[in-house]
């Protein structure tokens, strides 16, 4: 797999011949926690092997220097067969991102966006790793647009705003 760091639409590349302009890079990938559950193992009744899966998506930026932040993509995946557990497994991928030369929303999106969308391979992988030595079948996250998501997380809290502050008159 090569690795291309692609900028979110309407943000400069890195400017000029003096490197500069504006700039994205990133310094580590690496796994921050793991944890995989599986009370029964992989010994339940035949009828269990069609669990209804529960999977959650969060994202947290840490501000580690000047132009060094950690974003940290976690992803819990929960399957239950009726109310029975059938495994548990949470992957925090974290990464070291260097942004400088960017103003505060063009900041945001990338650390909201841009970011987990280059951890999400490392931590599918890592997932459909672990299950697998869980004694499970691979399971594959299905693709996630985090440009959706960041505008969706954006305009809830615009609705929250608005909501708190009650309504003008």
């Amino acid at each position: 797999m090569t690795d291309s760091n692609q900028l979110p639409a309407g943000t400069p590349a890195e400017g000029g011949a003096n490197g500069q302009g504006p700039t994205v890079a990133l310094q580590n990938v690496y796994i921050k926690d793991l944890s995989f559950e599986a009370p029964k193992g992989p010994f339940l009744p035949a009828q269990a092997q069609d669990p209804k899966i529960a999977l959650n998506l969060n994202t947290v930026t840490t501000s580690i220097g000047p132009d060094a932040h950690e974003v940290v993509l976690t992803v819990t995946l929960e399957a239950k067969n009726g109310e029975i557990a059938v495994y548990l497994a949470e992957v925090k991928q974290a990464g070291i991102f260097v942004v400088r030369g960017f103003g505060p929303e063009e900041m945001r999106r990338i650390l909201g966006a841009f970011a987990p969308g280059i951890l999400f391979p490392y931590v599918r992988q890592t997932v459909s790793d672990v299950v697998t030595k869980g004694g499970f079948p691979p399971f594959l996250l299905p693709h996630v647009n985090f440009d959706s998501l960041f505008e969706r997380s954006l305009q809830e809290q615009a609705a929250r705003q608005a909501q708190a502050s009650g309504p003008a008159n």
